[in-house]
């Protein structure tokens, strides 16, 4: 079994309106695209590799690149701009340029906030965009607009996981129309959870033979149950079996509410990991916490205290001050987080949460993300019973309703006639 990994090559004018399908270029490069031989989907490409120009170079991205939608731009000088829309990743990427005679060379990389991502792109002649389903069509319109004439763009990312916040599912509907180049990249995911996650990719829940407890099957029969249970094995468990803390431990659930939503289980693993009477607007330093600055955009970090202008975090990027006025509205405890929030985010554990209430919330597209979130070990704390599999098998995605394919639709060549 293995999970695909789809690459789009679009080329794109400036003057392209938002309403435009991006047209393809026939100055198109060849394009090949290899994934890594790892069961992640997030970041969506971990290792490519593109050709760009008439030089004959090659670019091959290794290292794990930032969270979120990502962006990096080739400039005309050879310079690479990564620009991160979390500002901060899990580990330095490099890139590698494979000359024709060849010699290797490292490329230069340089982080850039989400703010100057139109400055990045107005510099290159590409644009690869990573996590790619999680772009909205505002943001793609964004990136589109500010694409300098004769700039080529890819788009790189998982069709199978949840799609963005906002609106529109651009990625999608580019995929099934075919109105640009399509690169598909398959290779065998390692591993009983890469095995569990392509299953469940193919509509298939399967069992899968885990000899090490690389996925644990965890029945329950109410949601307080499912509470104790998750506690335990975040604190408990998977220290012990693992050797990954509770820090590292990423706990997904369906929603926010119930009884065992990502509410009732913060307020429980807080008490576990972390008690405290919530003294700066709800939190103590130590917290974990999700980090929403903006809509579709969670990063996890920990409160180190509160100061006169607000909330001071630590985040994987570095330190993070949230105003005051912000706190509310762009911090929840994060030891647990919903799928949607989790669909950039990875861990070397987790464990997923799947209560009896959550049936008809549940879809193939859903549990794919929420699997998917484990690296070493995936814990399933199941009380929807045949539910789950009923889900993966007949309901592959909510459906979204967009104009995007009518608006494609007369920009694609016609049927050649016999």
């Amino acid at each position: 079994m293995h999970r695909g990994l789809a690459f789009l090559i679009v080329g794109v004018l400036a003057s392209c309106s938002t309403t435009a399908s991006p047209t393809t270029s026939s100055a198109l490069p060849a394009t090949t695209a290899v994934e890594s031989p790892t069961t992640t989907s997030i970041p969506a490409v971990s290792s490519f590799e593109l050709a760009v120009g008439p030089d004959g170079i090659t670019y091959d991205l290794e290292g794990s690149p930032p969270s979120g939608p990502s962006s990096f731009a080739i400039t005309p000088d050879g310079t690479v701009v990564v620009a991160d829309t979390m500002a901060a990743g899990r580990g330095e990427p490099r890139l590698i340029a494979h000359d024709p005679d060849g010699t290797d060379q490292v490329v230069p990389l340089g982080h850039l906030e989400v703010e100057s991502v139109v400055d990045v792109v107005a510099l290159g002649d590409l644009l690869v965009v990573l996590d790619a389903p999680q772009l909205d069509v505002e943001s793609a319109a964004m990136l589109v607009e500010a694409l300098p004439d004769g700039a080529r763009l890819v788009l790189s990312g998982d069709p199978g996981v949840l799609g963005s916040a906002g609106p529109g599912r651009v990625f999608g509907d580019l995929l099934a129309a075919r109105a640009c180049p399509v690169v598909v990249s398959r290779t065998p995911d390692p591993g009983p959870v890469g095995e569990l996650v392509s299953g469940v990719g193919a509509g298939e829940l399967t069992a899968v033979d885990a000899p090490g407890h690389e996925v644990a099957i965890v029945p329950v029969r109410d949601p307080a149950e499912a509470v104790h249970r998750t506690v335990q094995l975040v604190t408990e468990s998977v220290p012990r079996a693992f050797q990954v803390p509770p820090e590292q431990t990423l706990v997904v659930t369906p929603g926010h509410g119930g009884a065992a939503g990502t509410r009732v289980l913060n307020a429980a693993l807080k008490e576990k990991c972390n008690p405290g009477p919530g003294r700066f607007a709800g939190f103590d330093p130590g917290d974990r916490v999700a980090y929403s600055p903006a809509p579709g955009r969670t990063e996890l970090g920990q409160v180190l205290g509160a100061e006169q202008e607000g909330l001071r975090l630590r985040c994987a990027g570095g330190e993070v001050l949230v105003a005051r006025d912000r706190v509310a509205a762009t911090l929840r405890h994060g030891w647990a987080v919903t799928a949607h929030q989790a669909v950039t985010l990875r861990a070397p554990a987790a464990v997923v949460v799947v209560p009896g209430d959550a049936g008809p919330a549940l879809a193939r597209d859903w549990v794919y993300t929420a699997f998917g979130r484990a690296e070493r070990h995936l814990s399933i704390v199941q009380g929807v019973g045949p539910a789950l599999a009923t889900a993966v098998a007949e309901r592959p995605a909510k459906p979204r309703t967009t104009r995007l394919p009518l608006l494609l639709r007369p920009q694609l060549p016609a049927p050649a006639t016999a």
